[in-house]
């Protein structure tokens, strides 16, 4: 991390105080934590949308008795095997299972498998949450 810079930053004052409300709900020590945070979200959306690395986090709900749907899975992330670093499988019930798929690579490609994956027939719900690889933020 670099050296600390402070600045001015004029807003509305309602604006201010819905913020200042949020910081403490979130926990934030100040605004100033607050603020770094929102900076670094928001280096994080621009790493995604201009098609740098990134890494990820594929979410899916799905039914256990879904046909040919665990094979369709594993087909996918074998070919997808450069871009999937690890996945968990969870059994919540009889009936449903938990996926989590962590993902790296070109954020339009990773967009790309996620939307393959949550898109199969059988998948209830499923979820991409990006991140950053952390190159680049401070």
């Amino acid at each position: 991390m670099g050296e600390l810079v402070r600045f001015g930053v004029a807003v509305d004052e309602e604006l201010l105080k819905k913020f200042d409300k949020l910081t403490v709900k979130r926990g934030y020590a100040n605004r100033s934590e607050a603020l770094r945070d929102l900076m670094r979200d928001a280096l994080v959306q621009q790493q995604w949308q201009a098609n740098e690395e990134v890494i990820g986090v594929v979410t899916l709900l799905y039914d256990h008795h879904a046909r040919n749907l665990e094979a369709q899975l594993t087909d996918i992330q074998h070919e997808h095997h450069e871009q999937i670093l690890s996945t968990m499988h969870i059994h919540l019930d009889h009936d449903h299972c938990l996926e989590i798929i962590a993902v790296r690579g070109l954020g339009r490609q990773i967009e790309e498998l996620a939307t393959k994956l949550i898109g199969m027939k059988g998948v209830r719900h499923g979820k991409l949450t990006a991140t950053s690889t952390g190159r680049g933020l401070c």
